[in-house]
């Protein structure tokens, strides 16, 4: 098995925090892996999974998925934890949702993920791109569930209005951080207002989800704190991963978290009614993306809402 080199997480002038072993992970090889690479290439598309320097690309492309990424691979916000480039975004390209509609149905996925960068510089956010994205997907891959992972549109609930409308089986926004932290981490966003997204989009009768991101200096009660508060604003499913530093211009690591801690938020949050919560040091948010569609749902609600998807 091939694994990557173990490197420091934080610049030369700052304590050397060296990645533990349960932090290692394989090299993208195999047949699967070229087929995606060569999809993703041929249909000139973006993904979050070669953007963000995401540790677990071998594993999923390997596997034959990908979490395609819209709107352009340039963000209007510049996160002091994330790995897309921010500037000045290209023009919006109305082909790109047909171009992906075809590449998912290329794959023959059961499940696919799509994300985008922020576009906060258009006046709908690049909403209507989103609606029609997930509209061409769900017409030519009918039995494809398909889960979304939206910015927060600066709140506007015109703009989620049409993600709601589209009617993906999962919305996602990631919270990424714990309240105190917002400000530094996600510079541009804003606490609250995140989680206004999630409420807004239970309301639209969507499946919810959200992400958090551990080892940039939060607390374990700051921790128990976020997780409750997605709760109560009507999130179903939350991810927990640990942040990992992708360049030196980027937010130091400041612990990297044992795989035992993620272990007891995970244990947490089904303790406070969640439906499904996936937490390790390697998690992403569209990692096992695919069992959060369903995942801790009764049985008859279960099927009531495969029935709906298939319908």
């Amino acid at each position: 098995m091939t694994e990557l080199p173990v490197v420091p997480a934080n610049s030369e002038k700052e304590t050397k925090i060296r990645k533990p072993d349960w932090l290692r992970v394989k090299l993208p090889i195999g047949e699967s892996y070229k087929h995606v690479r060569g999809l993703v290439d041929n249909h000139k598309l973006h993904t979050i999974c070669e953007s963000g320097n995401c540790p677990n690309m071998g594993e999923c492309w390997g596997a034959g998925t990908a979490t395609f990424m819209i709107l352009g691979n340039t963000c209007t916000r510049s996160c002091g934890f994330c790995a897309v480039a921010t500037g000045r975004p290209d023009p919006v390209d109305w082909d790109e949702p047909q171009r992906v509609a075809e590449a998912i149905h290329l794959m023959k996925v059961k499940h696919a993920v799509i994300t985008s960068v922020d576009r906060d510089e258009l006046p709908d956010g690049g909403s209507i791109i989103w609606h029609n994205t997930i509209r061409a997907v769900k017409s030519l891959n009918p039995e494809t569930t398909l889960e979304t992972l939206i910015p927060d549109f600066k709140g506007k609930k015109e703009d989620i209005g049409r993600v709601i409308d589209a009617a993906p089986e999962v919305v996602s926004h990631n919270i990424e951080t714990v309240e105190r932290l917002t400000r530094q981490v996600r510079i541009q966003a804003r606490y609250w207002r995140s989680m206004e997204v999630i409420r807004t989009l239970k309301e639209g009768g969507m499946r919810t989800k959200s992400g958090i991101m551990l080892g940039l200096g939060e607390t374990r009660e700051e921790v128990i704190q976020t997780i409750k508060d997605l709760k109560e604003n009507g999130c179903d499913v939350i991810t927990i991963g640990q942040y990992l530093q992708p360049t030196k211009k980027h937010l130091p690591v400041q612990r990297f978290v044992h795989p035992d801690e993620f272990a007891e938020y995970q244990e947490l949050g089904y303790a406070i009614g969640l439906d499904y919560i996936e937490s390790g040091p390697l998690v992403r948010s569209s990692y096992h993306s695919e069992k959060h569609v369903f995942a801790g749902l009764g049985r008859k609600e279960w099927e009531r809402k495969k029935a709906a998807v298939q319908a």
